[in-house]
């Protein structure tokens, strides 16, 4: 029986969620007729990307336009609510991903707010919507082409772009001039951008919010418990927390979009034996491998440029400094905090490490004074800030620089801690049970650096590390790319995605070549280096480097897909609420955005999974189908009986390759997955290991075989297992929705 709550959830948290990617190629018609799909899979909930109205042609739908209709490319009012009325009839939720932060401008009217602004100055009904430094003249906007393009209107100047990032007089969304932030702390700014979404959360057809990048609004906090108050619907955020940080706890939100838990999972099948190994090869190719000295380089390189004017903004708010020590003191606070920002009071020992890492003398004077006014506009914009630098900074550079090893490199991680003790994972799961069992959790989302399933085969490289070692100085010599880091990254992105096409990787490498800012950026560009990098891949996949690396890839495919299958369970299984990104119930080898936003053929996985459901145990090979066994059992189960979802407790194997597997048990359900299948191999296989079970008769819901508690029994079909309490039947999900 599905529980009676919308998507078999509890608490009005969904069962588990399918991220969909709205596009003008993919709209509300084209998600209604994969609901059916949706719901054999056993998925909970449909979670969208944003669908209220963007810029023409936006392939994401972040950059709204227009947040009192629905988008008329996705089909508009009707289209939205005929996938409504398909989610009901199949008894699936829908959650909705809401951008309160900005709204995309520019010199024309496609924003009816922005372009009243324009017309009207501090005098439009609309200037108390947007973020924008009126006392520093009329708006400057960066959007002409050339200083001979440049124009005087009355209420705005039109200027060459290269003048946004020094002179922009409105907040922004990171360095995106043609995204302009919202004043939703206001509460006539909240209710005039949410008040349609709020009336189809009042009418039953949004079951869920997520809510995008927070940390850019004046008060996370107070917008989150007010969207709460007014939604009272399941409600979670795109707070990227550090490694040991906890989400506020005066907010109201269920959890995190689940990059927390992206690090915690993918890093369990990471071996730490390989750490020394890989950071020697690093230093042998001259990549840097201080991990610290790097996120400092670059988030103190993206204060000097990308986001000078705020940096500036903030400064001239600082009492008792002058400009120059000022704006030095604040880049210096946010170059060193510890996480994103704090949101004092809450947040104090961030902000205290942050300012006695400061030199400048007048970090003095802005702490004393935000201190002194916590809530006042220093305070507020500083903190604002603290994120972007962080996100651009770390996430955006520094990722491509600190090359190392990029399976680590995610939002959400933490590149110098070399993968996950099994402890520590028991440990951290416990506590979201504990604390926060309705955070979503995630592997692959629209904005991750590389899918999961890359990440998983990419583990493997950290059990064969001399090896691969030896092919990197191989195919460098043959092929190398004029600029360490990309080098490095390049060669492990290669095995990672392969088999790719040239197109494919020419793209992903002049997009990490640009984010690295080492040779060319976005806006300065190296014309010869990037005509050199965009030669690379059809090089490689022409010559005989080619072969090497399909050789290699055959030696690691087999590992990479157990790790998938493992990280997959363990994520399906564990506390929190899971989410399935687009696609990701077959293997997926993309990599960063677009690469990871190309359309997904349902049709291929709608006839494996009616494969599936009539009883077919795919192989493990290239089909992927024995990932969406996995997925599909795991999601059913999760749906039709979530009481089995609670509690937590670790189960120790015991036996000589007792290390080499991770489980835990639920309330009737034990989850098994293995770890570190190259040294599994190595050792001859699990040998007499043994995984004792609670009391009772346990069935794998996979195989619909009774459990063994040896390993090399229980393991022999599939390097993970799903067992439930009782005998074949109860492993067995129902056939209705």
């Amino acid at each position: 029986m599905r529980s009676e709550l919308v998507g078999g959830g509890v608490g009005g948290a969904p069962a588990s969620t399918y991220r969909i990617q709205f596009t003008p190629d993919f709209t509300f018609a084209h998600a209604e007729a994969v609901v059916d799909y949706l719901d054999a899979l056993g998925v909970g909930a449909l979670y969208a990307s944003p669908v209220l109205e963007a810029v023409p042609g936006s392939t994401h739908g972040y950059d709204v336009v227009d947040p009192t209709r629905a988008r008329e490319e996705l089909g508009g009012e009707s289209g939205r609510l005929a996938l409504h009325k398909a989610l009901k009839r199949a008894g699936l939720g829908l959650v909705l991903d809401i951008v309160p932060n900005h709204m995309a401008v520019g010199p024309d009217d496609v924003n009816q707010w922005w372009w009243d602004v324009l017309r009207n100055g501090r005098e439009s009904r609309y200037a108390g919507f947007f973020d924008i430094d009126w006392d520093s003249g009329p708006l400057l906007l960066p959007f002409a082409g050339d200083e001979a393009s440049e124009e005087e209107h009355e209420h705005y100047r039109l200027v060459f772009w290269r003048r946004g990032n020094t002179e922009l007089n409105y907040r922004r969304f990171f360095d995106i001039t043609t995204l302009a932030a919202v004043r939703v702390e206001d509460p006539a700014v909240f209710d005039a951008t949410h008040g349609e979404v709020l009336r189809w959360v009042a009418s039953g057809e949004v079951t869920g919010l997520r809510v995008d990048h927070p940390d850019g609004l004046a008060d996370p906090g107070g917008y989150v418990r007010r969207l709460k108050q007014r939604s009272g619907v399941w409600l979670v955020v795109e707070k990227i927390l550090g490694a040991d940080e906890r989400l506020p706890v005066s907010w109201s939100a269920e959890g995190t979009t689940g990059y927390d838990a992206l690090r915690e999972v993918c890093g369990l099948f990471v071996d730490p034996a390989g750490e020394a190994a890989f950071t020697a090869l690093a230093e042998e190719f001259a990549v840097p491998a201080d991990f610290a000295a790097v996120e400092h380089e670059c988030r103190d390189l993206v204060t000097r440029t990308i986001l000078r004017a705020e940096v500036r903004r903030i400064a001239a708010l600082v009492r008792d400094a002058d400009q120059a020590e000022a704006e030095r003191a604040v880049a210096e606070v946010m170059v060193h905090f510890p996480v994103y920002r704090s949101y004092l009071p809450e947040g104090l020992d961030a902000w205290e490490a942050a300012v006695t890492a400061a030199a400048s003398p007048a970090a003095a004077a802005l702490d004393r004074q935000v201190r002194a006014e916590p809530q006042g506009e220093l305070a507020t914009r500083i903190q604002q800030t603290s994120g972007m630098v962080v996100a651009k900074g770390t996430e955006d550079t520094a990722f491509y620089r600190y090359t190392r090893f990029v399976a680590l490199n995610e939002v959400g991680g933490a590149p110098d801690r070399f993968g996950v003790p099994p402890t520590e994972f028991h440990a951290r799961a416990a506590m979201r049970e504990a604390g926060s069992p309705a955070s979503m959790t995630a592997l692959s989302t629209h904005d991750t650096k590389r899918s999961e399933d890359v990440r998983a085969r990419l583990a493997v490289l950290a059990e064969l590390p001399g090896e691969f070692a030896e092919c990197v100085r191989r195919w460098t010599a043959a092929h190398p790319i004029d600029e360490p880091s990309l080098n490095m990254l390049a060669w492990q992105s290669l095995v990672g995605a392969w088999p790719i096409t040239a197109d494919r990787m020419r793209a992903y490498l002049d997009k990490a070549a640009k984010e690295s800012k080492v040779r060319t950026t976005w806006i300065d560009h190296d014309e010869e280096f990037e005509a050199a990098v965009a030669a690379w891949p059809e090089q490689v996949l022409a010559g005989p480097v080619a072969a090497e690396v399909a050789s290699f890839v055959d030696r690691i495919v087999a590992p990479g897909w157990s790790n998938a299958l493992g990280q997959k369970l363990v994520q399906l299984c564990a506390p929190g609420v899971p989410d399935v990104y687009q696609g990701t119930e077959l293997w997926d080898l993309s990599l960063v955005d677009p690469d990871n936003r190309r359309p997904v053929d349902y049709e291929v996985r709608r006839r494996l999974l009616e494969r599936v459901q009539d009883g077919w145990l795919p192989d493990v090979d290239d089909s992927g189908a024995a990932k969406l066994l996995v997925v599909q059992r795991a999601l059913r189960l999760r749906r039709e009986r979530p009481e089995l979802f609670r509690g937590y407790r670790p189960l120790e194997a015991s036996g000589r390759t007792a290390r080499h597997v991770v489980a835990f048990e639920r309330t009737g359900l034990v989850a098994v997955a293995t770890r570190l299948p190259v040294g599994l191999a190595n050792a001859g296989g699990w040998g007499d290991a043994v995984l004792p079970l609670p009391p009772g008769e346990w069935t794998d819901v996979l195989t619909s075989r009774p459990a063994s508690p040896l390993l090399a029994d229980l393991l022999d079909r599939y390097p993970v297992a799903l067992l439930v309490r009782g005998d074949r039947t109860s492993a067995e999900p129902t056939t209705g929705v």
